[in-house]
């Protein structure tokens, strides 16, 4: 069998091997971390261990890291009314969300439909900035989430100019740093994000961790979503995942130490696939190709006359391993929502196809890509000049 190529890596990463050993130690630790024998004390030290390194990976603090078991759980608790604060212990009015942004921050939440306002982006896919400030003008005690990355097309946010519109009105920002942590500089306090979700998967470590991260210790939460138990300051009720969190503590450290140099790998071989991809098909499209700033590993392209499904599909026969731009959780592909905010037409919508690279992906790996679009492509063009006959 051939030697597959996995150009997928926003949906998911591989463990990087420091993880894996962090997770295989791990596993032999038998104390339950809230046990005050030695044993307890010992996996108690790991969990303790990685909070550190995840605070790091954001310039946070190690007491303001929630560990949760997904990215999703940490939205679901950052998005709640009753976000309390030294200074204002009354219930968060309204959610306002960019339209762009990930399928577990649009659904809102504890906040209830009625209270959750939608926000325009730009047609770079960017947030209206003016359309934030307008919108939250009047609001008192607004809750802004805003994604730093977006997962379909990589485009990088304006969150610290809109943290501080936020800030000037009142309010909070919750930011979903899923994508980008690893592979752009995600610091909380540049970012002036109040709140940060963070995702172990995402950055090599084990699927079932994740982390909400809090920018100073006054932001509380007096209704955890998961309750029954003191572990995790009393906002995460639940015996500790220890290996998954030793791995994501060992991930973190890793994509911190290696950031520049995987950033610029992946850059170089992105630019690589488009540069070929738009020789082989000059008609397609690149979305944000030197117009915006974009996460250094991921292309979004679309080619009028060719569906996602059918691309991914071809891709997945010639062993290379994409996603359509807006795959859900069932598998089905979907007209992008990211895109439709965007203002781009549906059948670009629903040709949408994501490639996304990887600290170990090669030149390699972008010759097979091509070499597969190359026959996609080529099989399409005959089978319409046959129709045509």
């Amino acid at each position: 069998m051939s030697v597959r190529s996995y150009l997928d890596w926003n949906a998911t990463a591989p463990m990087r091997e420091e993880a894996k050993g962090a997770f295989a130690a791990a596993l032999s630790r038998i104390g339950n971390p809230s046990s005050v024998h030695a044993e307890g004390r010992a996996a108690r030290a790991l969990i303790e261990a990685a909070r550190e390194q995840v605070a790091a990976l954001v310039g946070a603090q190690p007491g303001n890291v929630v560990f949760t078991a997904s990215g999703t759980e940490a939205n679901m608790l950052a998005l709640t009314p009753a976000i309390e604060t030294a200074d204002e212990k009354r219930p968060r009015s309204r959610l306002f969300l960019s339209a762009i942004e990930h399928a577990s921050v649009r659904a809102g939440g504890r906040f209830s439909r009625e209270a959750i306002d939608e926000l325009p982006v730009c047609p770079d896919g960017r947030l209206d900035l003016a359309a934030l400030a307008a919108a939250i003008a009047n609001t008192p005690r607004p809750l802004v989430s805003l994604m730093l990355a977006n997962n379909e097309t990589g485009f990088v946010q304006p969150v610290a100019e809109a943290a501080a519109i936020v800030h000037a009105a009142g309010g909070l920002i919750h930011v979903d740093a899923v994508q980008a942590a690893g592979r752009i500089p995600c610091d909380m306090t540049a970012l002036g994000a109040d709140l940060l979700t963070l995702s172990a998967h995402k950055i090599g470590g084990a699927k079932g961790a994740g982390a909400l991260i809090r920018a100073r210790e006054d932001i509380h939460f007096p209704q955890p979503l998961v309750r029954g138990g003191g572990q995790e300051r009393g906002l995460r009720a639940g015996t500790e995942n220890v290996p998954g969190i030793a791995a994501f503590g060992a991930a973190a450290a890793a994509a911190l130490a290696h950031r520049d140099g995987e950033a610029a790998h992946m850059s170089r071989l992105r630019n690589q696939l488009e540069a070929g991809l738009l020789a082989a098909t000059p008609h397609a499209t690149v979305f944000g190709r030197d117009a915006v700033e974009r996460l250094p590993n991921t292309t979004l392209f679309a080619l009028a006359g060719i569906k996602a499904e059918t691309a991914v599909i071809a891709f997945d026969l010639e062993g290379v391993a994409v996603s359509s731009g807006a795959a859900c959780s069932s598998g089905k592909v979907q007209p992008s929502h990211v895109l439709a905010a965007m203002g781009v037409s549906g059948p670009l919508q629903r040709g949408a196809v994501r490639v996304s690279l990887g600290w170990n992906s090669t030149a390699g790996d972008v010759e097979k890509f091509l070499g597969a679009w190359t026959k996609l492509t080529s099989a399409l063009s005959k089978e319409r000049r046959g129709i045509a006959a």
